[in-house]
């Protein structure tokens, strides 16, 4: 045989077996997503990642106690400082307006 017609059947056979290739890992997709979907692993890898964000923020939370801490104590007082401000005698500034019934807003 000659020198090019031996490349040629050493592609030909390099390119039929690369093709079987691609067709054993085709049927194995085909094969795995009939037993579980994409749907499925889509809301299982949501899962995951939610699971792993979750265990992170526990740490952090862990390791920075007191700032947290901090930041809690500061929303709570941010949420109730209008009574707050009315147990020490300081009324809030009503100059601020108010939203009416229809949801529009009036200087007072």
């Amino acid at each position: 045989m000659s020198d090019r017609k031996t490349r040629m059947l050493e592609d030909k056979y390099l390119r039929d077996s690369a093709r079987a290739l691609v067709d054993a890992d085709i049927k194995h997709l085909k094969a795995d997503l009939a037993h579980k979907g994409v749907g499925d692993r889509i809301m299982d890898r949501a899962k995951e990642g939610a699971l792993d964000l979750y265990e992170e923020a526990i740490e952090v939370a862990e390791d920075n106690k007191g700032a947290l801490a901090a930041l809690l104590a500061a929303v709570a007082v941010w949420f109730a400082r209008n009574p707050l401000l009315s147990l020490l005698g300081l009324e809030p500034d009503e100059a601020d307006g108010e939203w009416d019934e229809e949801g529009a807003y009036s200087e007072r």
